[in-house]
C-alpha cells in the first residue's frame, strides 16, 4: 500500500510512538490527577511533558496554556461554544471544513450572526474584505490555517494583526497545518489554536487539544470530575483542568508527545521542504496527463500537502476504488467533510474531488508511482 491519505491521517506513525504507546499502556496505567501514588504522578509527568512539547513547537511558554482534546474537531467546538454568544458575530470564510461550519450553523441557531467572506481556492482569505467585516464590530475570526481541500494557505499573521486591530479574537484551525509547518501563536496574535495529534503531529487518534491565551476564560464545554477542586461544585475556574473533565487518554496523549518530539528533532523546516518537494513533483506530473483537473494554488505558491483533482470519465469515488484496489495506492474521495469549500470551488454536485495527500514518509517513488497510475487511467496529454 502506497499511503497517500495523510490529510485524513498521518500513517505510518515514527517507532518511538508506537513504542510509548504501548509502554504507557503496559506500565503507566495511573490516572493524572487522580491519587498521590508513583503511577498517578508518572501520568501527571507525562501530561505536562506533552504540554511542554506543544509549547515548544507552537510558541508559547507556559505548559498550562493548552488543554486536551480527544481530536481538532471537540478543541474547535470547545473554542466556539466558549466564547461566542447570542448578538455576537463571527466572521469566517467559504472553504472551512465542516468542524467549524456546522458549530457555527448551530449556534447561528442561537442568534450568533455568521459572515461568510470571499475566500480564494488559490490565495485564502480576502484580507481587505476582513478589514471591512472587521470595522462593523466582530467577537471572533474563525478560519483554517491550510484548506483540508485544495491546500491552500491563509494568511495567517496578516489576519491576526487584523483581528487584533479591531479588537477580535482570532480561532485557527491547524488540523493541517500543526507539524508540517511554521506556527508561532504570540508571533501571529492568534489567541486561540485548535489541533489534532493524530495528523501532522503524528500521534493516535483520539488526540487534540486547544492553546488559550492567558486571561481568556472559555465557557465550559462539559463539566465533572477534574482531579483537582473535588470538593466544590462549581468546574475550576483556571487552568487546562476546567476543560478537561473526565480522564484524559494519558497513553495517547503521551505518544503523541514523542510524535511533537520526533518533528522537533527533524525541524519543522526540513519536514515541509520535503513535502513540498513532493507536491511539485506529483503537480509536474499530473499537469502532463490529460484529462486531469487540478484545484488550488499552483506549485510555485506556497501550499499545503495537499492536491485534489478531478480525473475526466471517473466519478471521484470510483477514481479513488481503481487507485485503491487496482494500484495500491490509497487516497480520500468525495467532499472530505467539506462542504463549503466545495460549493466555493464548484465541486459540490460532482462527487467533489480525489484529494492525494503526502508526507515526511512518502519517497519520490511513490509519487511517480502515483502519477503512473493516473496516467494509465486517463493518458498523456
Amino acid at each position: 500500500m502506497i499511503y497517500l491519505d495523510n490529510a485524513a491521517t498521518s500513517w505510518p506513525k515514527p517507532e518511538m510512538v508506537y513504542c510509548k504507546l504501548l509502554e504507557t499502556i503496559r506500565s503507566g496505567g495511573g490516572s493524572y490527577g487522580r491519587g498521590n501514588h508513583r503511577m498517578a504522578s508518572r501520568a501527571g509527568d507525562l501530561i505536562f511533558e506533552a504540554r511542554r512539547l506543544c509549547g515548544q513547537i507552537f510558541g508559547f511558554s507556559n505548559p498550562n496554556d493548552v488543554c486536551f482534546t480527544s481530536n481538532g474537531t471537540e478543541a474547535i467546538n470547545l473554542a466556539l461554544k466558549g466564547i461566542l454568544e447570542p448578538g455576537n458575530r463571527v466572521i469566517t470564510t467559504r472553504m472551512e471544513h465542516n468542524s467549524v461550519t456546522r458549530p457555527l450553523q448551530k449556534l447561528g441557531k442561537y442568534g450568533v450572526e455568521i459572515i461568510k467572506i470571499d475566500t480564494s481556492p488559490e490565495e485564502g482569505m480576502s484580507l481587505d474584505q476582513l478589514e471591512r467585516e472587521l470595522k462593523s464590530g466582530a467577537k471572533l475570526v474563525v478560519c483554517n490555517h491550510i484548506s483540508n481541500v485544495t491546500g491552500t494557505v491563509n494568511p495567517i499573521a496578516e489576519i491576526g494583526e487584523l483581528s487584533n486591530k479591531y479588537g477580535a479574537l482570532f480561532l485557527v484551525d491547524a488540523a493541517q497545518s500543526a507539524g508540517n509547518k511554521k506556527i508561532n501563536v504570540e508571533e501571529m496574535k492568534i489567541d486561540l489554536l485548535a489541533f489534532p495529534g493524530h495528523k501532522g503531529l503524528l500521534g493516535p487518534m483520539g488526540t487534540g487539544g486547544l492553546y488559550i491565551r492567558q486571561g481568556l476564560v472559555l465557557n465550559t464545554l462539559k463539566e465533572g470530575g477534574t482531579g483537582m477542586d473535588s470538593h466544590s461544585l462549581e468546574q475550576p475556574v483556571w487552568g487546562p483542568q476546567r476543560y478537561e473533565s473526565g480522564s484524559l487518554n494519558t497513553p495517547a496523549i503521551a505518544a503523541m508527545a514523542e510524535g511533537i518530539r520526533y518533528i522537533l528533532d527533524e525541524t519543522i523546516e526540513s519536514i515541509e521542504k520535503k513535502e513540498s518537494r513532493l507536491v511539485v513533483q506529483l503537480m509536474d506530473g499530473l499537469e502532463k496527463l490529460d484529462g486531469v483537473r487540478i484545484f488550488g494554488p499552483a506549485k510555485e505558491r506556497s501550499r499545503g500537502s495537499i492536491v485534489s483533482i478531478q480525473l475526466k470519465g471517473y466519478d471521484p469515488s470510483e477514481g479513488a476504488v481503481i487507485l485503491d484496489e487496482a494500484f495500491g495506492i490509497a487516497v480520500r474521495s468525495g467532499l472530505q467533510c467539506a462542504r463549503d469549500a466545495h460549493e466555493n470551488l464548484g465541486t459540490l454536485n460532482g462527487g467533489g474531488t480525489i484529494r492525494i495527500s503526502p508526507n515526511y514518509f512518502n519517497s519520490e517513488q511513490d509519487i511517480q508511482h502515483c502519477i503512473d497510475a493516473i496516467e494509465s487511467m486517463c493518458g498523456k496529454g
